[in-house]
C-alpha cells in the first residue's frame, strides 16, 4: 500500500511524496506525485500488462486526493503509453500483446503507398555471446558480460525488407532459445513482455545511410553496395534501464521510415 498524499502537499527538493529520496525538481504538482507513485506500482507489477487498474474514485481514496487529480495523473500515463483508456471498460496497463496498433508505436517502416501492412518476422539465427565495448556501454553492462544476439528478417508481402540485429542482456532474458521464440505467436516485444516480464517503454534511435555488405545483401535480396537505411535503437524499460540494442538495416526501394511530429 502506498502512503496517502495530503491534498496540499508538495514534494521537497529531491524527496518524493512518500518520503524517499529521488532526483528531480525542487517541487512537483500533486498530479505528478500521484503519477510517479502509479508508475512505481506498474513497475512492481501490482497490475500486470493487460490488467485493469483501480477506478479514479478508488485511487483518489487510496492517495487522499481529488478524483480530478487522479484523472490528470492517468491522462499523463496514457499520453506516455503506460496505460490505455477504454470507453466504458476502465483503464488498462498497456501491453505489447495487443495486436498491430500498439506495436506500430515501435515499428516505423511503412510501404511507400502508406498501405497498412504488418510484416512477418522470420528468425535468422540466435546465439549467446559476450558484450563488446559498444554493446556494454549501450546496455549498461560490463564488457564481456553475457548477451544474446539474434537476427531476424521482417518481410512485407513475402519480401525481406528489414534485417534486425538485436542484442539483449542475458541476465534479463534467461532461457531464451530459438524454440521458445518460434513457439510464441505475436510481436517480438509481446514475446519479451509475456515470457520474460520485460516491458519496452521508450526507445532512442539514430538514423544513417549505409551500403549493404555481401552477407546483408544476400539476406535482403539486393545487390551488394545497395544503399540501406540503418536505424540504431536503444530501448528502455522501467527505471530507465536499457534492455535492448538494435540495428535495423532497411531496403528502401519500396519502403520508408515514418515519424510524426506534433
Amino acid at each position: 500500500m502506498i502512503d496517502r498524499i495530503p491534498p496540499t502537499e508538495r514534494a521537497r527538493p529531491e524527496e518524493r511524496a512518500d518520503g524517499r529520496r529521488r532526483g528531480g525538481p525542487a517541487w512537483a504538482p500533486l498530479y505528478a506525485q500521484v503519477q510517479a507513485l502509479l508508475e512505481e506500482s506498474l513497475e512492481r507489477a501490482e497490475w500486470r500488462p493487460g490488467e485493469v487498474i483501480p477506478s479514479e474514485l478508488e485511487l483518489a481514496a487510496r492517495f487522499g486526493v481529488s478524483q480530478g487529480t487522479v484523472r490528470k495523473a492517468i491522462d499523463a500515463l496514457a499520453a506516455a503509453n503506460r496505460v490505455v483508456r477504454r470507453q466504458g471498460k476502465g483503464t488498462f496497463v498497456a501491453t505489447h500483446t495487443e495486436e498491430r496498433s500498439s506495436n506500430f508505436r515501435f515499428l516505423r517502416i511503412r510501404r511507400d503507398d502508406d498501405e497498412y501492412e504488418y510484416p512477418q518476422s522470420r528468425l535468422v539465427d540466435l546465439k549467446r555471446a559476450r558484450a563488446g565495448a559498444d554493446a556494454a556501454r549501450a546496455l549498461d553492462l560490463r564488457t564481456g558480460e553475457g548477451v544474446y544476439v539474434l537476427r531476424r528478417l521482417l518481410e512485407y508481402g513475402g519480401r525481406p525488407v528489414v534485417l534486425d540485429e538485436i542484442t539483449l542482456p542475458a541476465a534479463r532474458f534467461r532461457g531464451l532459445t530459438r524454440e521458445r521464440y518460434d513457439a510464441f505467436r505475436g510481436s517480438m516485444y509481446g514475446f519479451f513482455e509475456t515470457e520474460f516480464g520485460v516491458h519496452m517503454l521508450r526507445a532512442v534511435e539514430r538514423l544513417r545511410a549505409v551500403s549493404a555488405d555481401r552477407a546483408t545483401a544476400s539476406l535482403l535480396r539486393v545487390a551488394a553496395g545497395t544503399p540501406l537505411l540503418a536505424v540504431d535503437r536503444v530501448t528502455y524499460t522501467w527505471g530507465e534501464r536499457p534492455v535492448e540494442l538494435r540495428r535495423g538495416l532497411t531496403a528502401t526501394a519500396e519502403h520508408h521510415y515514418r515519424n510524426e511530429l506534433a
